[in-house]
């Protein structure tokens, strides 16, 4: 045990002086040391260089660094200096350098609008950000144009064009129709790169009037779409095939310039009739394994992570039956700056040398510039001790005041990197960080491993010396490590005393003394032996030790190392273990284990335990052997056995077993033959033709079997023609064209003669053919060659010998051999049922096609990607297989947010038939999983820092967080839940305003647009003030209410039927429940659920003039209830009958409901109306623009159409909730596939009738940015606007 800590205090030295030599970021110190010890700034976290906000939501460009001092803050804008208290809507976070532009309180995202760049800085130099741009999302309006229809021949190509707006970032495109149900695609119909639909050659279903792109602006969540645009295919026969024609791209040769590390992206989509197949080569080589994947039906080639050695000329080749057309892409792979060794920051003592290197790559070769505390080197302040060398900064001799940020900047015209490090020179003089006379204690003949811990600039010299006054040591007796600690190999006695460690440099000297005492190794000296012992005595363990005075030795004994039985039998004493009454299962080993502080010891031995010694008693057990058999009645087909019994042994005999030995056919193997009662000593045995008998008796007790008696005489039988023919016959084919019969032989006693052989027939089933025979000799099988595949036969086998034919055989149906299925399923569809399961549907194969025994159809499905992480990984594939004609099955374990292929096969007894298409198939969001930490760090009087880390599977595009916390008091009470909702981008939060020296209960999740995931929780104290002395909390001696509670209960009771309220004070949310019973009553209370968060109910079939106990309480919180309280129910009364249709307040209302309905329905029928009085010309009526305004956020009505000259209305946002149009509605029965297959942010669903009632997002309404431009959806159709 010495030696394992030694080790670990060398390592932890050696670390600490390695860290010194490399001079790391952070100086590896006890803390107060760090408090001491000066530090350049370093930038810690900063925004990305690109950042595009949400113009709805608050800017907050990030800037965080430390250093010691504590850095100060400041920011430049398109570079100039950013005055940020002169703008009211830009703060600055406290003790950091992040800034918050406020947005929701009035600003503009596009004001502010540039180039930032963050400097932190110290009285040691100054470090900067990268070049941080912010720009601000915008999702623009589509430009109206007039789209006249598309006529065009059965057979020709299309292109129908989406030509989005150009927004920031750049939106997904996709094709839906007017139910908002994606359009087909296909090898002769998809969607290009570049948004357009593409049609290699146009069929007559492809005529319809609303092809509609649309483009969704992911960051502010807006989807727009274009005019609807009509196809109309008209027919000519006949219909002219052609050869392929490339429709994108034109020519026959293009370029393309990829970045390093980038997604290449190559397409072709080509026209022809038959639709052409595209295939993808790299001229002069392979395309990349594992990198490479082909979309779009074949259209896109897609490689991954490309580098240089991608670059080159790729062929796609699209062919049909008429011909082939190709075109090369000529790929130059570009690379913006990357690191090849970055600068590393620098710590040096004044005098010493040293260097800052800066190389990096790219393509091409990337400038390398250097900054000093953010100024370029040129027209920084003059370092004598600095040299700029390329790449690299030499320092010679530095002093103190050479301390600075130094920035390295490697750019290319495709981008730049930028690394800060210092170089901090420190004069320190030497420190030992050790503990003053710290202990050490080791046993002799071990080795002894002391400490010196150490720090200083320049690096201080170490020397170690015994006793105060004593000499330098020296020799190969000690060992001394660089990290200053002291090893003696092999300590002995004389070792022990005091031992000094000196450390100095130029600017000092310090001394530090450790004790070290050697022990004395503890030993067993008398250990356990071996016992042997008989159940139900008794044993004992010997286990004496020898130890240093010093040390207190611990004994502990193990059984078969583990733990002792926990059996008062066991008894442990000092120097021994002794077991009492020990029974079979003590058996085992038994080890004495001794423990000090310093040193282990242990020794074992085993214990045997054996049966005592029996008592005399009467000896029962097996018989005797049976004897004198005799063998009389011989007859044809049976004898006669007698024979006399042997000694029962003081145990009855029960039965006699008699078996039998066919010495002709199988000598040597005994039989069975019969089982006769034990007051029975003679049999009749039934004999068979053809057989050798000789018999042998076996008598049974209750203790066993007897030895076998002596076998009889021997008695052979005549022969005769067979009694019976094979069994178990059956035809199977082993091949397509034959069919194997097999049979299982008779045994030799079953031949009934000499000469067997079998006669095998067969014939065609269901067809008029006569018997094919064959005999065969004393085999099991014989295959028929040459017959039609998988058709039934009729097969027989008959047995027969010299003598003659057994009687005539059954018949049996039997198949010649099967060969694979010739067809797959056809018409595969799935049904994505949720996120984890998909139902599939196929048409099952025609029979004749299955060429043999249908066993069912197997699915074979596998993720392709994941569509939160768009990352793909090694294909796994899963089957699933479905017995019997069954032409559906369920897909259950899928992984929610992923795209996953399947295809389906029929199977036979030969194996599989061929596969269907691959069918594509995304299943939608679900809810993640826990974030995978949350750390508390930084606690101070009234701010905790929390940390996160996003969810390991987020199972769909995260939305947001969900932080709740609430005090805890020290009775474990909890006090009121706070929730916050945090975006999805950030790591880490600082709560702030909180109470001093008190726990907090955190829980924490992550959302999806599907909901909310599983919940992390966690703990954490704020700090008491400096003193350490907690400071009264307001209001002192007030007692405060404990949260949750109910109170204030009350009732209103009539004669069957009683009002309960109450008030609550806790979380929102809470689930009430009332409890009630009759006053006084022993029986147990009755419990009524509360909907939603209500704070009453009626308590109805209450018996009248009856006194009742009530109390209200919340789910889910353990005795959380108020107090009871009582009340009683009115008298009976007798009722009255009253016509109501005679009351004058019944007549009245009746006619103010009747007034109310008149003026609705005049007011829809001027609406309606309304609608008809379209100011543009009767041509323009007949193609009307599809843009509407959006429906009333009270009544759900549609606003009236406009013409295309309408004013600024025409661009306003949908409201969320809108309705879907009464001739929108999307059926669930026309399609599974919806707009909810596209979203990474649609939190849609469908109702039971199929209207889609989702929102894109959780996201709360903001007001529209002002301008041409518009965070929202410009109001295609009104119910488009719950999908943002």
């Amino acid at each position: 045990m010495m030696k394992k800590m030694s080790i670990s205090t060398s390592k932890t030295s050696l670390v600490l002086f390695l860290c010194q030599i490399i001079s790391a970021l952070d100086v590896p110190l006890d803390s107060k040391l760090l408090e001491e010890l000066s530090q350049p700034p370093t930038i810690t976290q900063q925004s990305p260089k690109d950042y595009i906000v949400d113009p709805r939501e608050n800017i907050v460009i990030q800037c965080e660094a430390k250093g010691k001092p504590p850095p100060s803050f400041s920011w430049t804008r398109n570079g100039t200096h950013f005055d940020i208290d002169k703008d009211a809507q830009v703060t600055m976070k406290p003790n950091s350098g992040t800034l918050v532009i406020n947005i929701m309180n009035g600003g503009k995202a596009e004001a502010y609008e540039g180039v930032y760049q963050c400097t932190a800085r110290n009285e040691r130099g100054a470090a900067i950000s990268n070049n941080i741009i912010v720009r601000p999302s915008r999702s623009p309006l589509w430009t109206k144009e007039k789209l006249e229809p598309n006529h065009v021949r059965e057979g020709d190509s299309l292109v129908l064009h989406c030509r989005p707006p150009v927004g920031l970032p750049p939106p997904i495109i996709f094709w839906m129709d007017n139910a908002f149900q994606r359009l087909p695609q296909s090898e002769r119909v998809s969607q290009g790169l570049n948004g357009d639909l593409y049609f290699s050659n146009v069929q007559p279903e492809d005529t319809r009037e609303d092809y509609i792109c649309y483009a969704r602006f992911n960051h502010t969540q807006t989807i727009q779409q274009k005019q609807p645009i009509s196809v109309k295919v008209f027919s000519t026969k006949p219909v002219t095939e052609r050869q392929p024609v490339l429709l994108t791209p034109t020519g026959s040769t293009s370029t393309k310039v990829e970045l390093r590390g980038n997604v290449l992206l190559l397409e072709c989509i080509a026209a022809g009739l038959p639709t052409p197949v595209i295939r993808w080569i790299k001229e002069g080589g392979e395309l990349p394994a594992n990198r490479t994947f082909f979309e779009n039906f074949k259209k896109t080639l897609k490689i991954i992570d490309v580098s240089e050695a991608d670059s080159g000329n790729y062929k796609c080749i699209a062919r049909n039956a008429l011909g082939s057309v190709h075109h090369v892409i000529s790929v130059t792979v570009k690379a913006a700056p990357y690191w090849i060794t970055a600068p590393r920051n620098l710590v040096l003592s004044p005098g010493e040398d040293g260097t800052l290197i800066c190389r990096a790559n790219g393509n091409p070769k990337p400038s390398i510039s250097w900054l000093a505390n953010g100024v370029p080197i040129a027209i920084a302040p003059e370092d004598p001790s600095r040299k700029v060398d390329g790449d690299t900064i030499i320092f010679s001799h530095v002093q103190e005041r050479s301390s600075a940020v130094y920035q390295c900047n490697a750019s290319n015209e495709y981008g730049y990197l930028l690394a800060n490090a210092f170089v901090n020179v420190l004069a320190e003089p030497p420190r030992i960080l050790t503990p003053a006379n710290k202990l050490y204690q080791v046993i002799a003949d071990s080795p002894a491993l002391l400490d010196c811990a150490y720090f200083g600039s320049p690096k201080p010299e170490i020397e170690w010396f015994k006793g105060v006054k004593g000499s330098i040591l020296r020799g190969n007796e000690y060992v001394f490590h660089d990290n200053g600690t002291l090893e003696i190999p092999v300590a002995q006695k004389n070792n022990a005393g005091t031992y000094t460690c000196v450390a100095r440099n130029k600017l000092g000297k310090i001394q530090n003394e450790v004790q070290l005492e050697i022990k004395d190794p503890t030993m067993i000296i008398k250990q356990p032996e071996y016992k042997v012992i008989q159940r139900y005595g008794q044993v004992s363990f010997e286990c004496i030790i020898k130890h240093d005075s010093t040390l207190l030795p611990t004994v502990t004994w193990l059984k078969d190392n583990d733990e002792l039985p926990d059996d008062e039998r066991f008894l442990v004493g000092k120097d021994n273990l002794t077991i009492m009454n020990v029974t079979d299962k003590d058996d085992g080993t038994y080890t004495c284990i001794v423990n000090t502080t310093l040193d282990s010891v242990s020794a074992s031995a085993v214990l045997t335990v054996v049966a005592a010694p029996p008592t005399p008693a009467i000896i029962y057990a097996r018989p005797n052997p049976p004897f004198d058999l005799e063998l009389t009645g011989q007859l044809e087909r049976s004898i006669d056995l007698s024979w006399l019994p042997g000694d029962e042994n003081n145990s009855p005999i029960t039965s006699f077993v008699i078996e039998f030995e066919d010495a002709l056919h199988e000598p040597g193997v005994w039989r069975y033959q019969t089982e006769v009662p034990g007051s029975q000593t003679t049999a009749q045995l039934k004999l068979s033709p053809y057989v050798n008998y000789s018999f042998r008796v076996i008598a049974v007790n209750r203790i066993g079997r007897s030895q076998p008696s002596e076998p009889s005489e021997q008695y052979l039988t005549k022969s005769a023609s067979p009694d019976e023919n094979p069994a178990n016959v059956q035809g199977i084919g082993s091949e397509p064209d034959n069919l194997v019969i097999t049979w299982e032989p008779l045994k030799g006693f079953q031949s009934n003669g000499p000469g067997l052989q079998y006669k095998v027939s067969w014939r065609q089933k269901d067809v008029d053919d006569e018997w094919t025979s064959v005999i065969v000799a004393n085999v099991s099988k014989y295959i028929v060659s040459g017959t039609p595949t998988f058709v039934p036969y009729e097969v027989k086998v008959q047995a027969l010998n010299d003598l003659g034919y057994a009687p005539e055989p059954s018949e049996v149906i039997g198949h010649s051999g099967e060969d694979l299925p010739m067809v797959a399923p056809g018409n595969v569809q799935v049904h994505v049922i949720n996120s984890t399961l998909a139902k599939v549907h196929w048409d099952p194969v025609p029979l004749k096609s299955v060429r043999g025994h249908l066993q069912g159809y197997k699915v074979y499905y596998w993720k392709v990607q994941s569509l939160s992480r768009r990352s793909r990984r090694h294909v796994e594939k899963k089957i699933l297989t479905f017995r019997g004609n069954k032409t559906f099955g369920m897909l259950p374990g899928l992984e929610p947010y992923s795209s996953y292929k399947l295809n389906v096969r029929v199977v036979n007894g030969k194996g599989e038939g061929p596969a269907s298409p691959d069918k594509v198939f995304k299943t939608p969001e679900g809810v993640p999983s826990s974030p995978s930490f949350l750390k508390i760090t930084n606690p101070t009087l009234d701010s905790l820092t929390l940390e996160w880390g996003s969810p390991t599977h987020p199972n769909g595009v995260l939305t947001s967080y969900t932080l709740k916390f609430q005090p805890i008091n020290n009775t474990h009470e909890l006090g009121p839940l706070v929730e916050i909702r945090i975006p999805a981008n950030e790591s880490s939060l600082i709560l702030k305003n909180l109470n001093y020296s008190t726990r907090y209960k955190f829980y924490f999740n992550a959302q999806t647009s599907v909901g909310s995931g599983s919940q992390i929780t966690e703990e954490a104290v704020t700090i008491m003030d400096e003193a350490g002395i907690l400071r009264p909390a307001v209001g002192a001696g007030k007692v405060q209410p404990l949260y949750p509670r109910i109170r204030n209960v009350t009732t209103a009771a009539a004669e069957t039927y009683a009002n309960i309220s109450w008030e609550y004070e806790g979380p929102d949310h809470a689930n009430f429940y009332v409890e009630y019973g009759v006053a006084g009553s022993k029986e147990d209370w009755k419990k009524e659920i509360v909907n939603g968060s209500r704070s009453f109910f009626v308590l109805k079939g209450l018996t009248p003039g009856t006194a009742y106990k009530v109390r209200v309480g919340a789910e889910g919180l353990s005795g959380f209830r108020s107090s009871e309280d009582v009340f009683e129910t009115g008298p009976a009364m007798a009722s009255r009958q009253v016509d109501i249709a005679t009351q004058g307040w019944f007549i009245g209302l009746m006619c103010a409901v009747a007034l109310l309905i008149l003026i609705l329905l005049i007011v829809c029928f001027i609406r309606r109306n309304k609608g008809g009085k379209y100011p543009v010309k009767e041509k323009e009526d007949a193609h009307a623009d599809p843009e509407i305004q959006p429906m009333k956020e009270d009544d759900g009505t549609f606003g009236e159409y406009r013409s295309l000259e309408s004013d600024a209305e025409d661009h306003k946002p949908l409201k969320k909730g809108s309705r879907t149009p009464s001739d929108r509605t999307v059926k669930k029965e026309d399609s599974d596939d919806s707009l909810v297959d596209y979203g990474e942010g649609v939190n849609g669903q469908f109702n039971e009738d199929g209207s889609f009632i989702g929102q894109y997002s959780g996201k709360k309404e903001k007001e529209p940015a002002e301008g041409n431009e518009s965070s929202e959806a410009p109001s295609p159709v009104n119910a488009m606007n719950s999908f943002v």
